[in-house]
C-alpha cells in the first residue's frame, strides 16, 4: 500500500526537483491516518503541499485504495525529521548537523560537502588544556544511522 501511494504521490509532484521523503499509514481506532512527507531541492511551500494533497486524494478515492475513512496530511519534513536522501544533505550544506553513526557515536558539526559516498563535517575537537581545533571528518553514508539538522537561533 505504501509503495502504491508513493507512486501516486510521485506522479503528482510538480517537477523532478520535488521528491517523496516518507509515507506513513497509521491506524488509530476507526480512522486511518495517511501522512505524506515531500520535499524539494530548493525548499517546498504550502501551495505545493495543497496541490499534491488534492490530486493524491482524488486518485486514492477514484481507485478506492483506502477501505475506511482516513485523514490525509501532506507536508514537508520538519527540521527534527532525520535526513534520508543525499538531496536533503545537499540542500543543508552550511548548516549544523547531529549525526549518529552505526556504532552509536554522536558527532556534531557543520555540513561542508556531500558526494556519492558520504558527507564532510567540520567539527571542533577539544584537547585538554588546549584551544579547540577544527577538524574535517568524512563520513560514508553506510556508517550514518541518523542525521538531524540542528536549529540555531543566533
Amino acid at each position: 500500500m505504501r509503495q502504491t501511494i508513493a507512486e501516486i504521490v510521485d506522479k503528482h509532484l510538480p517537477d523532478s526537483s520535488h521528491f517523496v521523503v516518507d509515507i506513513q499509514i497509521v491506524e488509530k481506532g476507526p480512522k486511518k491516518s495517511l501522512k505524506i512527507l515531500i520535499d524539494a531541492d530548493h525548499g517546498i511551500n504550502i501551495d505545493t503541499c495543497a496541490l499534491v494533497s488534492r490530486a493524491v486524494g482524488e486518485e486514492i478515492e477514484a481507485k478506492e485504495l483506502m477501505d475506511t475513512a482516513y485523514v490525509m496530511e501532506v507536508s514537508s519534513p520538519g527540521v527534527d525529521f532525520p535526513l534520508s536522501f543525499r538531496r536533503q544533505y545537499q540542500k543543508n550544506i552550511g548548516r549544523s548537523l547531529m549525526v549518529v553513526l552505526a556504532n552509536d557515536q554522536t558527532i556534531e558539526g557543520k555540513l561542508t560537502a556531500v558526494d556519492q559516498r558520504g558527507i564532510s563535517l567540520l567539527t571542533k575537537k577539544k584537547e585538554k588544556g588546549k584551544k579547540a581545533v577544527e577538524e574535517s571528518l568524512n563520513l560514508p553514508f553506510d556508517q550514518i544511522r541518523k542525521s538531524i539538522v540542528l536549529v540555531s537561533f543566533k
